[in-house]
């Protein structure tokens, strides 16, 4: 009986390219249909292996869904930490440079922030810790930059800063969702985008803001 040699994988591809091959689909399958919904037979379908050999490069399904999240949560990590430090005054504002940062790191790989925030992740696994703890450590670069943002507004309120950090991620997740909705558009394209609709809606909430009232005739 013969044996696959530990540098090869199947049908003359080496190894490592098939273990690329193999973190692809799945990083795409898992951010596609989430935990839950995606088998290894799906993703060992995809890439043209048998199950058993995917398991014998991988282990279990949490171990192939982790392998997928730690670069893709290191990726995100690091580009949002490059994007937060001030820049001179002629840089784009500091979310723009965040949104920028994520366009750029997930282009090519658009699926890969919904492996990061799955809602489908088993309570209490190895999978749904290590998630946490990515998004906690962008939640918290989030907060910094709320803080900051609504400091320069002239805000000091802590709940102020907590809502905004909330929104400002359910604002990424939707522009990434949108994003791989419309495939055509690049990470260049996205960011000009965004630099208009978050101009639009400081505009309208600019003229929004009251003025300051009159005083009334004795």
């Amino acid at each position: 009986m013969t044996t696959l040699s530990s540098n090869a994988g199947t049908k003359g591809v080496p190894r490592a390219a098939r273990e690329r091959q193999v973190l692809a689909a799945a990083t795409e399958e898992f951010g596609r249909h989430g935990y839950e919904a995606t088998t290894v037979a799906a993703i060992a379908t995809r890439v043209g292996v048998t199950k058993p050999l995917l398991h014998q490069y991988f282990g279990s399904k949490q171990d192939l869904y982790l392998a997928c999240l730690t670069p893709v949560g290191d990726r995100l990590l690091g580009a949002i930490e490059a994007a937060m430090p001030h820049q001179d005054s002629g840089a784009p504002p500091t979310p723009l440079r965040v949104l920028e940062a994520l366009f750029t790191a997930l282009d090519g790989q658009r699926e890969a922030w919904f492996v990061l925030y799955d809602a489908t992740l088993p309570p209490d696994s190895d999978a749904a810790h290590r998630a946490a703890s990515y998004r906690d450590a962008i939640d918290e670069l989030a907060a910094i930059g709320s803080a900051d943002l609504l400091h320069t507004a002239g805000s000091s309120d802590p709940l102020d800063a907590d809502a905004l950090k909330h929104a400002w991620r359910g604002l990424c997740t939707a522009l990434v969702r949108w994003w791989i909705n419309h495939p055509d558009e690049s990470p260049e394209a996205m960011t000009r985008r965004c630099a208009r609709l978050l101009g639009a809606a400081h505009t309208v909430l600019a003229e929004g803001e009251p003025t300051a009232p009159r005083p009334r005739p004795h």
